[in-house]
């Protein structure tokens, strides 16, 4: 069980209040849902922005749409993921022209993915402004980006792995740091 790799630095209850913080955080900022457009990264960043968006629905009464992008194409190291890659589904339900876009992730740490979903997001238009929403920012950055909503950030070592468990992929929920083996 997932439980037995390390203890546990986010459980449960600390995921959905970091959620709720984020979702309050990102209404205010923006003065409500209207202009929202939320886009999780694949893979954890995509129940994230649902969950996301379902807290913003109970404090604004509106639920900003929710999109998916999926970098694996626009990675910077896709030559050494393999000879070929798997490719998931990307969707951006509504024009991303002059909207506020908030992009979701589990966690930001070199900022190489986040690099990538900008080069993707930018294919299907030109938002009026972008945003980066995570969970967990574990530092060490080999690029200036930096999120605008954070839920935790955690000193880590190079040599250890932030590993984030959600319901809708994993038998457990929580956060752990672990050894990179």
């Amino acid at each position: 069980m997932a439980t037995d790799l390390a203890p546990s630095v986010m459980d449960k209850a600390g995921i959905s209040r970091a959620i709720s913080r984020l979702a309050s955080q990102i209404v205010e900022r923006n003065g409500g849902a209207r202009e929202l457009l939320l886009v999780g990264i694949r893979r954890r960043g995509v129940p994230l922005a649902e969950r996301i968006a379902d807290r913003i629905e109970q404090l604004e009464g509106e639920r900003p749409a929710v999109g998916q992008l999926d970098i694996t194409l626009y990675r910077d190291d896709l030559s050494t993921i393999g000879p070929r890659p798997v490719v998931n589904r990307t969707d951006i339900p509504e024009d991303v022209n002059d909207r506020i876009v908030v992009l979701v992730d589990d966690v930001l740490y070199t900022g190489r993915t986040i690099r990538a979903a900008l080069d993707e997001l930018v294919d299907f238009g030109r938002p009026r402004r972008v945003e980066l929403a995570v969970l967990i920012d574990r530092g060490h950055r080999e690029l200036p980006i930096q999120a605008d909503y954070v839920g935790k950030c955690l000193q880590t070592a190079d040599s250890e792995i932030v590993k984030v468990m959600l319901t809708e992929y994993d038998e457990d929920e929580q956060v752990v740091v672990v050894d990179h083996e």
